[in-house]
């Protein structure tokens, strides 16, 4: 019988690891809040949908592991604003890139509450959420 012994920790197969746990939660949360969004337009056959794009920049929620040590004595609604921001910056930025190619995925111009088509400010509890999301999911390899 063998021995079971813990991998040693290594930094980047943890971030690896957290940008492909970030990437599939983003992917599955965005499916499923396009889906529930047809609700509002009656169409009952729930399609969500997503971009290959999206993986990456939801990936980069794996950027939440290392801040979530350096706040980890900070309160909840703190952590979630800090992480709100940080996944606004990164929105924002990803977002204004893939206009200049013509390949961003999105576009807010519809939405009362957004800034240059490229992030919702009405999403700000979304992001909140999904930042404690990425927390949890980025946080077991401590």
């Amino acid at each position: 019988m063998t021995e079971h012994r813990p991998l040693p920790n290594n930094p980047l197969a943890n971030l690896i690891r957290n940008f492909l746990r970030c990437g599939i939660a983003g992917w599955c949360l965005e499916i499923l809040f396009t889906a529930l969004c047809s609700l509002r337009r009656r169409e009952l056959k729930l399609k969500g949908n997503t971009s290959v794009w999206m993986f990456s920049i939801y990936g980069c929620g794996a950027l939440i592991g290392p801040l979530c040590r350096l706040l980890k004595k900070w309160p909840l609604w703190m952590r979630g604003f800090a992480y709100m921001t940080l996944i606004y910056g990164v929105e924002y930025l990803s977002g204004k890139a893939l206009q200049k190619k013509g390949l961003c995925p999105w576009d807010y111009g519809r939405s009362r509450f957004h800034i240059n088509r490229t992030i919702r400010l009405d999403y700000a509890p979304l992001w909140f959420l999904a930042g404690l999301l990425f927390e949890r999911l980025t946080q077991d390899d401590d």
